[in-house]
């Protein structure tokens, strides 16, 4: 195939094998990742806790370093697209699904099903709800996005390097990134592409098919779900043949659009108030807890590790699992910012979004609970949503639009995800074919189906965190690597220098001020 690298060859092998136990052995593959992602929960808790710490304190380190004024890219290049659309892009790359997924899921999970502190059903468990909603959504996810993203963004437009993970690796293994060692990590990066964005198809399946089943009755079943993953796949490869900068730019603008419309009508008509309150309170014990929630591994609690191991580990492996996909793009579309603007954009400004989408669609969920009008917690995650626009005026149009988002966000997230990996196996190449981009695409479905069918949901989780482990690694390696080449060019440029010599001068002209009046 035209411009197929060995990485894209031995990765097909490597994802067809898991597809063709997933459908010969299903039974096999769901027992198989659920021991496996046991004993990762287990041993590695502590580790994705502090690993993903240790990329919030980075982005926030860069924020205010003066590095944050180099340039990702030529100090010449300007960026390609306008700043709301360049949001737009990363935010539906970034979130996507996952936000329609759990934005009225997880918050009336933690109230009313399992507390994050035990507090079920209580005023404290709703704060509580929501704090941790706020936690697994926030900075940290975005951390883990911006890291990589800033690497391959730095290493690709400033240093002239193609496009791959390996390849930012260069500062720590020199000449190995492009040989074997090199090659072994982009076939890692991929296959955890691969599983992260089949993951996310399987959800917006699943969530699809809820809401045809809360509103019209239609069955939720694998089958159902398949039709769906193929219907979509059609549309998203439409997309991918029409390039970056027509379908998923559209798409994107598209998607923001349309949430835009379902977040104001729920904030319109809903408890906009409650939501107002819960919002500036929850915003105030985030920041609060911060630090204790970011290193929360509840050793002496079996209970409470059990809530951990389920929720706070399975989002860090999904952010890393999700990271080579979201990062390439990011990377992407984030040519000719400044290191300090690009941590603002991509970590602070969507952080805020989610912030206030979790609020309004999780705090309308809580209160439709606690107030007794309709018991969301009772309904199966997919179908939470529609419960809460149950409620509305004209919910029928509500929830088809609602739908519609999904769709949309489902559509944005494969598009981007053929042309990533696209990207990864054509040696990073800014623009891959389409027989590739038409290739992954099709095994990101097959994939999501063979998924769902050997164990659904949960099947789902497990193959995410699995994913996630070995790539973590080449993570933390991409941050050192990223650290030491801006050292050093910022001694180059002496960015560093720079404050110490004013004031080197202001205190020499103070001695010269206090010599002249004595």
């Amino acid at each position: 195939m035209k411009n197929a690298s060995t990485v894209f060859y031995v990765s097909l092998a490597i994802m067809a094998g898991l597809v063709l136990m997933g459908i010969t052995m299903p039974a096999s593959l769901e027992k198989v990742t659920s021991s496996t992602q046991g004993v990762i929960t287990d041993s590695f808790g502590w580790y994705y806790l502090v690993i993903v710490s240790l990329f919030v304190f980075v982005c926030f380190y860069l924020l205010v370093s003066p590095v944050g004024r180099i340039k990702l890219g030529k100090q010449e290049d300007k960026p390609e697209f306008s700043r709301p659309t360049w949001l737009a892009m990363l935010f539906s790359a970034g979130i996507g699904i996952g936000l329609i997924f759990y934005g009225t899921f997880e918050p009336i999970s933690h109230y009313m099903i399992s507390s994050p502190t035990g507090q079920e059903g209580t005023d404290q468990g709703i704060k509580d709800a929501m704090r941790f909603t706020f936690f697994h959504y926030g900075v940290h996810a975005w951390a883990i996005y911006g890291s990589i993203a800033m690497a391959l963004a730095y290493f690709t437009f400033r240093k002239g390097e193609l496009s791959l993970i390996s390849r930012t690796l260069r500062p720590l293994i020199g000449k190995h990134a492009d040989g074997a060692v090199g090659k072994a990590i982009d076939v890692i990066a991929v296959i955890a592409t691969v599983l992260g964005v089949s993951t996310s198809l399987g959800f917006g399946a699943m969530q699809i098919n809820g809401g045809l089943s809360y509103l019209f009755d239609v069955p939720s079943t694998i089958t159902n779900q398949t039709i769906i993953i193929l219907i979509v796949t059609v549309l998203f490869m439409i997309s991918a043949l029409t390039g970056l900068s027509k379908g998923i730019k559209v798409l994107s603008n598209l998607n923001m659009g349309l949430a835009a419309v379902l977040f104001l009508v729920v904030f319109s008509f809903g408890p906009t108030l409650f939501i107002l309150n819960l919002f500036t309170d929850t915003i105030g014990t985030y920041m609060q807890n911060f630090i204790d929630m970011s290193f929360r591994i509840a050793p002496l609690n079996e209970e409470g590790r059990s809530w951990i191991n389920g929720w706070t580990i399975f989002y860090w492996a999904w952010w890393i699992a999700w990271s080579p996909f979201v990062g390439v793009f990011i990377a992407r579309v984030s040519k000719g910012r400044t290191i300090r603007e690009f941590v603002v954009g991509v970590l602070l400004v969507p952080s805020l979004i989610g912030f206030l989408w979790f609020t309004t669609f999780g705090g309308t969920a809580i209160f439709t609970e606690s107030t007794g009008l309709l018991s969301i917690s009772s309904l199966s995650p997919e179908e939470s949503l529609f419960g809460v626009l149950e409620g509305f005026p004209l919910s029928m149009a509500i929830s088809l639009l609602a739908i519609l988002i999904i769709v949309t966000f489902f559509v944005t997230s494969a598009d981007s995800g053929t042309f990533v990996l696209g990207m990864m196996t054509t040696n990073g190449s800014q623009n891959p074919s389409t027989p590739i981009k038409v290739t992954w695409g099709a095994l990101l479905s097959i994939i999501a189906i063979a998924l769902l069918y050997s164990g659904g949901l949960q099947a789902l989780q497990n193959t995410m965190i699995i994913a996630a482990l070995p790539f973590s690694v080449i993570l933390v390696l991409m941050v050192v690597s990223l650290l030491k080449s801006l050292k050093k060019e910022a001694k180059e440029l002496g960015l560093g220098q720079i404050r110490m010599d004013r004031k080197l001068n202001v205190d020499k002209q103070s001695k010269e001020d206090i010599k002249e009046a004595g």
